[in-house]
């Protein structure tokens, strides 16, 4: 009798450790099939990163090319304003106040209308100034709009 006892404690040792070595096996298959979704999940969102930043690098190319565009079209413009102010093709001039008082003799041009405004032409040389001062205003404007479509785009 003391055998079979001894039997029995032996068979439900082993019903105990097949039984857990089954629980483990279902664990363990549990475990990595939530493994592997936890990795695609992981991998899926770091595309969708890297999508994302390869729109917002496109995004900002773009931005940047267009403003190169405009600067260069700008200093071109500006170019060819002091060109054209340097080869006296155009003059710049003042509005001059007549209740002044100011004896500044008002240049007549041709064609021009007798009641206009009187007007004095500025020195070339203080045009060209004038003209350099606008250029940095402009380029500066470029370079603001360019700084805030940047801003724009990388706080989105």
């Amino acid at each position: 009798m003391r055998v079979l006892g001894v039997c029995r404690l032996i068979g439900i040792c082993l019903l105990v450790a097949v039984v857990w070595q089954v629980q483990a096996w279902r664990y363990g298959g549990q475990i990595e099939r939530l493994s592997a979704l936890q990795a695609q999940a992981i991998l899926q969102q770091q595309q969708a990163e890297q999508d994302k930043r390869l729109a917002l690098e496109q995004q900002l190319s773009a931005s940047d090319q267009q403003h190169a565009r405009e600067l260069s079209d700008a200093q071109r413009h500006q170019a060819a304003l002091r060109d054209r102010l340097a080869t006296a093709d155009v003059r710049l001039s003042v509005l001059l106040d007549a209740s002044s008082g100011c004896p500044v003799p008002a240049t007549a041009t041709a064609g021009g209308v007798v009641h206009a405004a009187a007007r004095a032409r500025l020195d070339p040389a203080h045009a060209q100034r004038i003209i350099g001062i606008t250029d940095d205003g402009d380029n500066a404007l470029i370079a603001l709009r360019a700084c805030q479509a940047y801003v724009r785009a990388v706080a989105r």
